[in-house]
């Protein structure tokens, strides 16, 4: 399965980015540069959540229902001519609210610092993306007939792994999942898919997508 560096220079990357650039004006190579760092964080708070029965069912109910790829289908009318759904955008909007919690603002500040754009451009373009990326996840479970929280943490998995150290150290700077001050125990859980354990972050996100 590819991962999201691999999305990113496909086809429905390149219409993500376009899209968003041409939604926010910012330029292609800054969009791509902010999706490159996001998404990697925006997987690996949803793989922590997904490591509990009761934040995998919520997710799974998601992607089986609002969230199982059809937004795919449509891509180029729903992000082509300059003007994102707006339906689109106020469900990104809900999703991060979810996935990021009270750490969006940080997240939004430190791609805003590491790619030179407004910390309210960069906003933009994850609720933008968010439907995107739950849509790809929706549509390789479907695919993969995925019914469990084992299959949707391999697939959540597969999309994350390979990353840069860059994007790494990232992730370690703006998810400390149980809040004890340190994130290496939690990095491991969401890039090496171990699942040491089960609270932090993960249970923090329980009530995930209406739970």
């Amino acid at each position: 399965m590819s991962g999201l560096l691999d999305l990113l220079n496909s086809d429905l990357g390149k219409k993500l980015i376009s899209g968003a650039s041409a939604e926010t004006g910012a330029s292609e190579s800054k969009t791509a540069d902010v999706l490159s760092m996001a998404l990697p964080v925006l997987l690996g708070a949803m793989k922590k959540n997904a490591s509990t029965q009761e934040g995998a069912s919520g997710l799974m109910g998601a992607l089986s229902k609002k969230h199982d790829g059809s937004i795919l289908d449509n891509l180029g009318s729903i992000l082509g001519g300059g003007s994102v759904d707006r339906e689109v955008m106020q469900d990104g909007a809900g999703i991060l609210g979810h996935v990021l919690g009270g750490k969006q603002p940080v997240v939004e500040n430190t791609l805003s610092q590491k790619t030179g754009l407004d910390a309210g451009t960069v906003a933009q373009i994850l609720k933008i993306a968010a439907p995107v990326l739950l849509g790809i996840i929706g549509k390789q479970t479907k695919q993969n007939n995925v019914n469990d929280s084992d299959g949707l943490t391999g697939i959540l998995g597969s999309m994350l792994g390979g990353q840069p150290r860059e994007n790494q150290s990232l992730i370690e700077k703006l998810i400390d999942a149980d809040g004890d001050g340190s994130v290496q125990d939690d990095v491991a859980d969401m890039v090496l898919g171990s699942n040491k354990k089960k609270g932090g972050l993960g249970g923090m996100l329980g009530g995930l997508f209406g739970k």
